[in-house]
């Protein structure tokens, strides 16, 4: 068997499920991502992340918790002051790890964790 090299090269898109798309495509937009496909009565959504994409699909949400999606902004304070103005919740306010990263974290409406992350200079 042969092997050819293969590098990954990064993630394309990441596809969340959601009960009510309407509900998805106002929280996604709210924090500024762009819809590039789809919208509040489609069955299915794309939306520009970066040079990725973050998809949602109308239908049943799974009843566990599968991980989370981290993305990386310019501002992490004002990605964060973005979500409170738009009446989010996030878990915790942004914080400096040990490993490296500002961050905080947020779920959509449907339970789906996002980190939103920039490396610390």
């Amino acid at each position: 068997m042969t092997s050819t090299a293969v590098t990954i090269e990064g993630i394309s898109a990441v596809t969340f499920f959601t009960a009510d798309m309407a509900r998805a495509v106002a929280f996604y937009e709210a924090l500024g991502f762009e819809t590039l496909y789809g919208g509040a009565t489609a069955p299915f959504t794309s939306f520009r992340a970066g040079s990725g994409y973050i998809n949602v699909a109308r239908g049943r949400v799974p009843a566990t918790l599968w991980g989370r999606v981290i993305l990386y902004v310019s501002d992490v304070d004002a990605m964060h002051a973005r979500a409170l103005a738009a009446g989010f919740s996030p878990e915790m306010a942004p914080s400096d790890a040990a490993w490296g990263e500002r961050y905080f974290h947020l779920r959509d409406p449907d339970g789906n964790e996002l980190s939103f992350a920039r490396p610390l200079t």
